[in-house]
Parts: C-alpha cells; sequence; structure tokens
C-alpha cells in the first residue's frame, strides 16, 4: 500500500508541475456538431497585467469531421471597448486524411496557437468569442453545420 501510495504522489505532482505554465483553461462542449452562428464565448478576468502569455484555442474533434483545414473568426474584447478581431485557419488532418492532434481512439484534441507574447495591460474582463468560418471548395455560403467538433477550448499559459 505504501508502494502504490508513493506512486500516486509522484504522478500527482509530475502532472501539476507539467501543467505550471497554465493560467486559464476553459471547454465548451458541442453537440458533436459546431453551427455557423454558434459563438463560443470565454470570459477571463483577474489576470496579471504585467506578464506575458501565450494564448490557444483548444480543438476536440471526432472521426466525423472530414476537413483537412479550419477556418475560424476570433474576437477579443478588452475592458475599454476595444474589439481585435482575427481571421484563422488551422491544418487539421494530414495529406493522407488521418487527423491532427493528442488522442487514442476517434477522438483527438488540438492546441492551436491563437496568439503569442500577449500582455493583458488594462484591469478587468477580457470576452473571448470564438466562431467556426468554414465553406465548401468554390462555396460563398458558409456550412451549417460543421460536423464532429466535440468542443472548444481556450487556454491561456504564461511565457517562460
Amino acid at each position: 500500500m505504501g508502494k502504490f501510495l508513493a506512486f500516486a504522489i509522484v504522478c500527482l505532482l509530475c502532472f501539476t508541475a507539467c501543467d505550471s505554465k497554465r493560467v486559464y483553461d476553459e471547454y465548451q462542449s458541442l453537440p458533436g456538431y459546431w453551427g455557423k452562428d454558434s459563438v463560443i464565448s470565454f470570459e477571463v478576468k483577474d489576470i496579471d497585467t504585467l506578464t506575458s502569455y501565450n494564448l490557444f484555442i483548444n480543438i476536440r474533434n471526432n472521426n466525423n469531421y472530414k476537413y483537412n483545414n479550419l477556418f475560424l473568426i476570433t474576437s477579443m474584447g478588452f475592458p475599454n471597448g476595444k474589439q481585435v478581431v482575427d481571421t484563422l485557419e488551422y491544418e487539421m488532418a494530414f495529406p493522407n486524411g488521418k487527423l491532427m492532434g493528442e488522442g487514442y481512439g476517434d477522438t483527438k484534441e488540438n492546441k492551436l496557437w491563437y496568439k503569442e507574447g500577449v500582455k493583458f495591460s488594462e484591469n478587468g474582463k477580457y470576452d473571448i468569442k470564438i466562431q467556426q468560418a468554414m465553406r465548401k471548395n468554390g462555396e460563398v455560403t458558409a456550412i451549417d453545420s460543421l460536423q464532429g467538433i466535440t468542443e472548444v477550448g481556450f487556454r491561456i499559459e504564461k511565457m517562460n
């Protein structure tokens, strides 16, 4: 029993130490698809205004995701009312069609770079909004229901 307890404590310390850069890490679940009008929102407040951070968008998807890439529209709302909007593209599959990401089985998690070296220089609440912007090749209209996306997350890490 003593060896098991020691092993459990070592594992807990390893998991905690491996994620020591994490400041914020939240997910929102989707019903197996991401609607074209569905905006995923995250609220960040009480963050150190002197520290620099790296920001990530986390996507959990399964084998129902049929595309090689993912287009997103993001906006960051600052406490003073300013908005920064970005259109982003990420690769989600290898050329052979196999999904990228970590995980076993049919669920993969992708940690996607959003912004590097960000300082939240204003005190107050920051609103992050993420929306899918996928279209089929040659079409103008958005995909109504992007299948295979199960969760969307937002993560903030302290820079080294």
